[in-house]
């Protein structure tokens, strides 16, 4: 099981977005009956059988085992993944790009690097597993609490610098067998915070 599966089918992501089938996947991190799901997440078991098909179709759940009862043949089935992310190549040409936001400082801009970053990964994640290779990433996550704008200003400032000096050090563009790598760097206030009013 993945830890995390990014869907880039429209269809798909249609399927895991109706409440009821979302629950069932979060139900399915274990091999599960659809007798003992439908027990669990209390519907009909018809029901579950067929939100189930639904699911296996698009990939998003698959047959963990089966067990002969008499005459009777039980499949237990588990989620292809312990989360779900939804790609915004699933909106086609209505997924966000940063090469049309206008603004480079405004979290429009942000949420487009984020959603290429997702585009662009989950392709990546997929040849990976396709080829047999290990994809090598590198990601930090860190928060930092200032103690005033003009602080947070002058941080931007020297990370700017700093991002740039190693850019310029270790960026070859004539290397023999060399890769590019994409650095995206970006903060905003962290959520559940009340920022104070500010002037920039």
């Amino acid at each position: 099981m993945l830890d995390v599966a990014v869907i880039e089918e429209p269809a798909a992501a249609v399927v895991t977005l109706d409440p009821k089938r979302a629950r069932l996947l979060a139900e399915m991190a274990e091999p599960v009956s659809a007798a003992a799901l439908a027990t669990r997440v209390g519907l009909p078991r018809q029901k579950v059988n067929y939100h189930l098909r639904t699911l296996e179709k698009h990939g998003l759940v698959r047959v963990a085992d089966e067990r002969k009862w008499g005459g009777l043949t039980e499949r237990r089935l588990v989620a292809t993944a312990r989360s779900y992310v939804v790609s915004p190549a699933a909106l086609g040409p209505l997924a966000s790009d940063p090469d049309r936001a206008a603004d480079r400082l405004s979290a429009s801009y942000l949420i487009a690097l984020a959603a290429r970053v997702v585009r662009e990964a989950s392709r990546l994640v997929r040849r990976s597993a396709e080829t047999g290779k290990r994809l090598a990433t590198f990601s930090l996550d860190t928060e930092i609490r200032f103690a005033s704008p003009e602080a947070r200003a002058r941080f931007s400032n020297e990370l700017i610098d700093a991002v740039g000096d190693l850019a310029r050090r270790y960026h070859d563009e004539s290397a023999p067998g060399g890769r590019r790598h994409r650095v995206v760097v970006v903060a905003h206030p962290a959520p559940g915070t009340t920022p104070a009013k500010e002037t920039s």
